[in-house]
């Protein structure tokens, strides 16, 4: 049974993916490029009619490959506002790239950018199909955005089509957490059990726990994350923001620390060292206080 079958809502699944393809005019698009707000990063990837020179194959998959690598990057570096503009450029130079649909939505998930993320997963849908990745994504976003139901529904669709990947699998663990459920310690299990030897996967679900404040597990899974690869600025972030949270303020310090270290750029390191400075001491221990007596 397809996504489509799948929804028991009455908007169908390729109806919604047309119609988000068909979401903004020649018009509008000119309008939002002239004030370069924040969906020009999107309107300028429609590729319907396109057609490829001769001769350029291998020029678009070098490409491709160059701009990914730089996205992913990016990524690993914490900087999602740099890694949607080299995705982008993925997909101008090859616009069926499965991981730059789905870099981009996951990009714009990590920036809680929920209902941009819907449109564009909706828009790849409508682009390349019903990849499992995709409609994974899509239910981290519904999951989100409180329609458990629909996110159910997606994430049934992405396992049927993916139950190899890790991607569907931890999805399923954030649309379980979402409703409390034991069970998304089973999934997150089970995605890592497909790709074990990737410290992204760990920090995404990492990351999904610190979203649902569950701070302990997010602690562990980021120190599994940094015992794989060390090197990344975005674990030490993770890994800061956990400790922090778990008033553990000298120990986010020196990851937050070793995150601009590695990541001399990043704005949310230099900013989650300020805030540290500006709470002091009393306020870390309020902070501790408050989280442990409300869990």
């Amino acid at each position: 049974v397809g996504a489509a079958n799948a929804l028991s809502s009455g908007e169908g699944f390729k109806d919604e993916a047309i119609q988000t393809t068909q979401l903004f005019s020649t018009e509008e698009r000119r309008g939002i490029e002239d004030n370069h707000d924040a969906m020009s990063r999107f309107v300028k990837l429609e590729f319907d009619g396109e057609t490829q020179e001769p001769g350029r194959e291998e020029t678009v998959s070098t490409d491709e490959a160059r701009f990914l690598g730089e996205a992913d990057k990016s990524m690993g570096g914490g900087d999602y506002e740099r890694a949607l503009k080299f995705y982008a450029k993925a997909l101008e130079a090859a616009p069926a790239s499965h991981d730059a649909w789905v870099g981009q939505a996951r990009a714009l998930i990590e920036q809680e950018d929920f209902e941009r993320a819907g449109q564009w997963i909706d828009k790849a849908i409508g682009k390349i199909g019903e990849a499992p990745d995709l409609l994974a994504a899509k239910a981290i976003v519904l999951a989100r955005l409180g329609d458990h139901e629909a996110a159910m529904a997606f994430s049934d669709a992405a396992i049927e089509s993916g139950a190899d990947r890790a991607y569907p699998w931890i999805a399923r663990g954030d649309a379980l957490l979402a409703l409390d459920e034991k069970q998304a310690d089973y999934c997150f299990g089970k995605g890592l059990q497909c790709e074990s030897d990737r410290w992204f996967w760990q920090w995404l679900v990492s990351r999904i726990y610190a979203y649902y404040e569950k701070f302990s597990l997010a602690m562990k899974h980021a120190q599994e994350a940094l015992a794989m690869d060390a090197g990344r600025c975005a674990v030490w972030l993770q890994a800061g923001h956990c400790q922090q949270a778990l008033g553990l303020a000298d120990l986010a310090a020196s990851s937050f620390e070793r995150a601009r270290e590695l990541n001399p750029t990043c704005d949310e390191a230099r900013a989650a060292l300020s805030e540290l400075s500006r709470t002091g001491v009393g306020g870390r221990l309020r902070n501790w206080s408050r989280r442990l007596f409300s869990r």
